[in-house]
C-alpha cells in the first residue's frame, strides 16, 4: 500500500529540489535548516497539532466518507517544524482529486503537493515535511506491513531521521458524540465515529511506536489552498517551471466573484512594476501593474508559463522600441 507513497515522495521531493532529473530518492535540502549538528534531535516524544490542522483532518475525512468514493483511502502530507523531541504540525497537503486511490492504497497527486509546498513555505522557510496521515477502511488503527515497507526507508531523509504517521479510521467510540473531540488514549483523538491514531517511526526501527498527541491554537497554513486544489492539479507543472526559471515569484490564494484562484506576482526590473497572473482551473488572466494600477494586456493563453514569457517578450519589445 505505502509503496505508492514512496513513489509519490520521490516525485514530490525531487520537484522541491528543483531538479529536472528523477533520482531514486530525493529530499528537500532547502528545508534542512538548522543542521543536525546544531539541533540535538532525539526520538520524538510527542506531536503538537494545531486546532486548524485537526479541523482540516476531521472535516475533510468526514466529507470524503460521504462522497461517492468514500470507501477508498485518502490522505494528507504534513508540514511543520521539527524540534528536539517534538514535531509541530502546521499544514496539510491533501491527496487531491486526481489521486490514485482504492480500498487498500492511495497515491498522492505529487505535482500539486510540490507547488503547495512552495506556497506554504513562503510564510516560513523552516517548514518541512514531518509526516503523513492516511486512512484505512474498517478498523485497522495501526500502520500496516505495507505501510512499514515504504515508511521505513522514507523517514531516513526527514529532519531528525524520523516521521509522524497518523491513521484515520471510522470506528470511533460513539458516533453520536460529535459535539467535541475526545482523547481516549494519549495517541488517539476521536470525533463522533472518526478516529485518528498517531505514531512515530525512525530509521532502523522495527515497528511504529504510539506518539503522544497534544493540541495547540494555530492555523492550518495550507487550508486556503484546499479549495484551489483542482487549479493546482491542472496547472502545477507549468507554474512550477516558472518558479524554477524566474526569481522572486510570489503566490497568494484568493477568492473573488469568479471563485477561488491562485495569484502569481512576478516583479519586473523597474521598481514597483510587476506581472500578475490570476490562475483558475479553466482560466488564466494576465495583468501588468504600474504605479499600483493593474493594466489589462492582450495575452490569451491558458498555458501559464507560455503566456508569461509571451508577455515578457512584448514588454521587452516595447522598451526596445
Amino acid at each position: 500500500m505505502w509503496q505508492a507513497l514512496k513513489r509519490t515522495a520521490d516525485r514530490l521531493l525531487d520537484s522541491v529540489n528543483r531538479s529536472l532529473q528523477r533520482p531514486q530518492r530525493r529530499f528537500p535540502t532547502a528545508a534542512r535548516v538548522p543542521s543536525a549538528s546544531r539541533v540535538p534531535y532525539g526520538p520524538l516524544r510527542r506531536v503538537l497539532v494545531t486546532d486548524g490542522v485537526a479541523h482540516t483532518l476531521f472535516e475533510e475525512y468526514a466529507s470524503h466518507r460521504s462522497a461517492a468514493r468514500g470507501e477508498e483511502e485518502t490522505g494528507w502530507v504534513l508540514l511543520g517544524l521539527r524540534d528536539t523531541e517534538e514535531a509541530v504540525v502546521l499544514a496539510t497537503l491533501p491527496a487531491g482529486a486526481e489521486a490514485d486511490s482504492g480500498v487498500a492504497h492511495v497515491r498522492f497527486n505529487s505535482e500539486a503537493q510540490a507547488l503547495a509546498y512552495r506556497v506554504v513555505r513562503q510564510r516560513d522557510r523552516r517548514l518541512t515535511i514531518v509526516g503523513v496521515v492516511h486512512t484505512h477502511p474498517g478498523s485497522l488503527r495501526h500502520p500496516s506491513d505495507g505501510d512499514y515497507n515504504g515508511d521505513s526507508g522514507w523517514v531516513a531523509g526527514l529532519r531528525g531521521g524520523e516521521g509522524v504517521f497518523g491513521i484515520g479510521t471510522a470506528d470511533g467510540p460513539d458516533a453520536s458524540a460529535s459535539l467535541f473531540a475526545q482523547q481516549p488514549r494519549p495517541n488517539v483523538q476521536c470525533l463522533g465515529d472518526l478516529r485518528f491514531s498517531w505514531y512515530a517511526l525512525g530509521g532502523g526501527e522495527s515497528d511504529y511506536r504510539p506518539l503522544q498527541l497534544e493540541l495547540t491554537i494555530g492555523p492550518d497554513l495550507a487550508r486556503p489552498l484546499h479549495p484551489l486544489w483542482p487549479t493546482l492539479e491542472a496547472h502545477a507543472k507549468r507554474i512550477d517551471r516558472l518558479y524554477r526559471q524566474l526569481t522572486g515569484v510570489r503566490f497568494e490564494a484568493m477568492c473573488d466573484e469568479g471563485g477561488p484562484g491562485l495569484m502569481l506576482t512576478l516583479p519586473l526590473a523597474d521598481g514597483g512594476e510587476a506581472v500578475c497572473v490570476l490562475v483558475r482551473q479553466k482560466e488564466v488572466r494576465y495583468r501588468v501593474v504600474r504605479g499600483g494600477e493593474p493594466l489589462a494586456v492582450d495575452v490569451n493563453d491558458d498555458y501559464v508559463d507560455r503566456g508569461v514569457y509571451q508577455l515578457l517578450a512584448e514588454l521587452a519589445g516595447r522598451e526596445d522600441g
